[in-house]
């Protein structure tokens, strides 16, 4: 009776138990790492969620979509209005009331610097589900900020009307989506002196006002004269007409017993 094959048989099973357990055991722990990794991602999900709770950041909705469009273009002159209008869609299928719209300019490197901060608007806009709203909003960034980049954030702040607290108050979440946030440059005014340019330009315009004054002093001088001629006329023209003594006619009336006798004998004669 040979034995051979029956123990290389038992050999086989053996060595096929053993790779199957081996093959468990990697399976194991390939389900004990992924348990691991889901667990992890979890974890940091939760303290992302912890840490924004905390800090008080507030987000924008996944229910609501928001647009903006600037009516001039993305255009920012200094010391001029900017106008934009800002769209909002509520895509959910509770009420969402918009409660104001804002603008600021932040310092480039850093946009928790406020360098320009502009008045809220105010609106108090409820905004069915599935519906539309528009807003305008308009500022003017000042003049000596022309020239250089500054980040422009605007923020639409609206809440939803969801049933919160022990007395199922209606306050809502409070939302805030920063419909616009980038570095923009504010341009000069195109009337503002720049190098040999402004300096041309106010040559002009001295050179204008020159001839300005030559034409008005001319002018004024001319009416001088004719004034001067017509006030001489008009005088000559009120002037009265001269007396002129024409003496007496006869002897008879004039008293010349004053005169010498011989006078008179001398006057006589001559007469005759």
């Amino acid at each position: 009776m040979s034995l051979g094959p029956l123990v290389a048989a038992q050999d086989a099973t053996e060595d096929e138990e053993a790779a199957d357990d081996v093959i468990a055991e990697d399976e194991d722990d390939e389900a004990e790492v992924e348990d691991d990794e889901n667990t992890e991602l979890t974890e940091e999900k939760e303290e992302e969620e912890e840490e924004e709770a905390s800090s008080g950041e507030v987000k924008a909705s996944p229910h609501a979509d928001t647009t903006i469009l600037f009516v001039k273009g993305e255009d920012f002159p200094a010391n001029n209005i900017v106008k934009f209008l800002v769209g909002f869609t509520n895509k959910g299928s509770e009420e969402f009331v918009v409660e104001s719209l804002d603008a600021s300019f932040r310092y480039p490197q850093d946009f928790q610097f406020y360098i320009q901060n502009f008045t809220a608007l105010q609106l108090g806009t409820v905004v069915p589900p599935q519906r539309q709203a528009t807003f305008e909003y308009s500022f003017i960034p000042a003049e000596p900020m022309g020239g250089r980049p500054f980040g422009l954030v605007i923020n639409l702040n609206y809440k939803d009307n969801s049933v919160s607290g022990a007395w199922n108050l209606c306050s809502g979440n409070v939302f805030q989506d920063a419909v616009f946030n980038q570095t923009v440059t504010i341009t000069e005014r195109e009337d503002g002196l720049d190098g040999e340019t402004g300096i041309g330009e106010l040559g002009d315009d001295i050179d204008a006002l020159g001839i300005f004054m030559y034409v008005f002093l001319s002018g004024l001088g001319l009416l001088v004269v004719v004034g001067l001629h017509q006030l001489l006329e008009s005088r000559k023209r009120r002037r009265p007409a001269p007396k002129v003594e024409m003496g007496t006619s006869s002897h008879n009336d004039v008293d010349m017993s004053w005169i010498p006798q011989e006078t008179l004998n001398q006057i006589s004669k001559s007469k005759t």
